[in-house]
C-alpha cells in the first residue's frame, strides 16, 4: 500500500487500511551513521530510510544490514595443517 503521511505516494510494507502500522504511526528520521546511504529520501518530517522506519534500531546492534556506504570486513581463517598428516601425504604423492 502506499504511504500517506511521511513518504506520500511511495510503497510502504508498514502501510494497512487503518494507517501506518509501525510504532509511532510514522517512521522516524535518519540517525548520524545513516549520512552517505543511498537509502535516504526526504519526507515530510526530513530525512528517512527507504528501507526500515526506524534507523536508530538498526544501528543499535553494529552495523545497519541495509547501509549501503558501510563495507563488512569479512576475514578468512587460514586453516591449520597437521604438519604429520602433511608430510605423509607429500610421501605418498612421491611413490
Amino acid at each position: 500500500m502506499q504511504c500517506q503521511t511521511v513518504l506520500p505516494g511511495t510503497e510502504c510494507t508498514f502501510w494497512a487500511k487503518s494507517g501506518c502500522t509501525f510504532e509511532g504511526n510514522s517512521c522516524q528520521v535518519i540517525v548520524e551513521d545513516c549520512e552517505g546511504c543511498s537509502r535516504i529520501v526526504e519526507g515530510t518530517i526530513g530525512k528517512v530510510c527507504s528501507a526500515y522506519p526506524d534507523p536508530a534500531k538498526k544501528w543499535e546492534a553494529g552495523l545497519c544490514n541495509f547501509a549501503t556506504h558501510k563495507k563488512v570486513d569479512i576475514k578468512t581463517v587460514e586453516a591449520k595443517i597437521n604438519p604429520l598428516k602433511a608430510s605423509k601425504k607429500a610421501a605418498a604423492k612421491k611413490k
